[in-house]
């Protein structure tokens, strides 16, 4: 992860725990990069993530689908018929 500080200075323990604030904070993603910008007695953190990929889910009759690789024709045909509502 890389750090860039701001406005001041501060301890490289104070950087370990602002660190492992960004680790708890954001568990499940993976944070690039940690701004701090130091502002008298205050702080402030911005963190940077990585890019998550996005699958788009379907339904179709009742079924919750992530991608059409593994449909048969009639469904295909089915979702390309289908009014999209915006």
């Amino acid at each position: 992860m890389q750090v860039q500080v701001t406005g001041g200075q501060i301890s490289p323990q104070e950087i370990e725990a602002y660190k492992q604030r960004a680790a708890e904070k954001y568990p499940h993603a993976d944070v690039e990069a940690l701004d701090i910008h130091v502002d008298g007695e205050y702080v402030d953190l911005t963190y940077h993530l990585a890019p998550q990929p996005f699958t788009r889910i379907r339904r179709i009759t009742g079924y919750l689908v992530g991608d059409m690789s593994r449909w048969n024709n009639a469904k295909r045909a089915e979702a390309q018929d289908r009014v999209k509502h915006i």
